[in-house]
């Protein structure tokens, strides 16, 4: 590791620093330095925490959502109140999180734990698609609503998993796309026109 100049302690954590995703050179180096000047209390309970949820934080055997260790099912997946014919299925647990901060949505999930990136040597063996696979298998899945990223890795890992689910019984849909609610065609891009239009509906 290049010397910064800095003690050989504050470089090693300049440089766990970041590895973080969004944390370039100087924010890590901005992190340290906070790190060093609050408290020792603060900086233990931050070491605490990360300790914590590494040790503590599972995927729920069945959607593959966070939950507890000594919780093999995860919150939703556990409460009998949630609409078990429908499977929303998201990229990663903070897509979730989301669409439940919405409100929108009353049936169960699927955490996919990523999305299919060749480039970046993400194939299906990646994600948990066969897990999903199981669960439509079972026979009480009526729809499956597809909420990847609207992007082309997005898309590609839908189009993937309606083939795997096509020989199934169920609705796959997936979610709407287009002009936002309050927006204007002056600055609506050509992507979010063409979405608009294929998705349209009756008035």
């Amino acid at each position: 590791m290049p010397r910064s100049g800095y003690r050989t302690a504050v470089d090693r954590l300049c440089a766990a620093l970041g590895r973080l995703p969004g944390i370039g050179a100087k924010s890590a180096e901005r992190l340290a330095h906070h790190l060093l000047k609050c408290t020792e209390a603060e900086a233990f309970e931050l070491a605490d925490a990360i300790r914590e949820v590494k040790s503590r934080i599972r995927h729920c055997q069945n959607c593959c959502h966070l939950t507890e260790a000594e919780e093999p099912l995860c919150d939703i997946c556990r409460d009998p109140l949630r609409d078990q014919t429908t499977i929303c299925v998201v990229e990663q647990s903070r897509d979730l999180l989301t669409l439940e901060k919405s409100a929108a949505f009353r049936g169960l999930y699927h955490v996919l734990l990523g999305r299919l990136s060749p480039l970046s040597g993400i194939g299906p063996d990646s994600l948990s698609i066969d897990t999903l696979v199981e669960r439509v298998s079972a026979g009480t899945i009526q729809e499956v609503v597809l909420a990847t990223n609207p992007n082309l890795e997005g898309d590609g890992t839908a189009l993937l998993i309606a083939e795997r689910l096509a020989q199934f019984p169920i609705r796959v849909t997936r979610l709407a796309r287009g002009l936002a609610s309050g927006g204007t065609l002056e600055f609506a891009n050509r992507d979010m026109l063409a979405d608009a239009f294929v998705g349209r509906r009756p008035v």
